[in-house]
């Protein structure tokens, strides 16, 4: 049983691919129970696509990524990658939306969050015309996206970002990146 101190922060953890297209089924409440047993507090899960808010010491929030990994791999038998962003990181990508501020359709925004902040070299390799009708802004470790023909249509994939950028992303629309960030207030 975990006791939550002072010195626990929040936190939201974003896992890649869970629940799609009837592949890697991971069912909410248990990947909450990893969380839990791994010694985090106040976990709350959001949607069936791997959103998970809670608590934890700096130390465990390091570790936390690769202990989710290797326990959902052992229990289920694949191993999503798991981005953790804290409190304060979603509160800024809330804040400093560049679509927001620029008046988008909010139905049309997401973020993609990067575990690794790209170098300018790798960042000089994306091309801003790769989706036509679509755009995109870096800022450190997230992507904010403003997709006109929707998530469905677009180039601006996950793997397009790996590959170019060297490091794992995952992204949510706008709504569930609003959502974490209340869960966690």
């Amino acid at each position: 049983m975990s006791i939550t101190t002072r010195a626990s922060s929040g936190y939201a953890a974003l896992l890649r691919g869970v629940n799609v297209g009837g592949k890697n089924k991971l069912p909410m409440r248990e990947l909450s129970t990893i969380f839990s047993d791994a010694g985090c507090t106040d976990v709350v899960h959001y949607i069936q696509s791997g959103n998970v808010v809670f608590r934890a010491s700096a130390s465990l929030a390091e570790r936390i990524a690769a202990l989710v990994e290797e326990r959902v791999h052992a229990r289920f038998g694949f191993a999503p990658p798991v981005v953790i962003r804290t409190k304060s990181e979603l509160a800024s990508i809330v804040r400093n939306n560049p679509f927001v501020a620029r008046g988008d359709d909010a139905a049309k925004l997401f973020v993609m969050f990067l575990a690794d902040r790209p170098g300018a070299a790798r960042l000089a390799e994306l091309d801003p015309r790769r989706s036509p009708g679509d755009d995109f802004v870096e800022k450190g470790k997230d992507i904010f996206m403003c997709l006109g023909a929707g998530a469905a249509k677009t180039k601006l994939t996950n793997d397009y970002f790996d590959r170019k950028l060297a490091t794992t992303s995952t992204s949510r629309n706008w709504r569930t990146v609003q959502k974490l960030l209340e869960l966690l207030a």
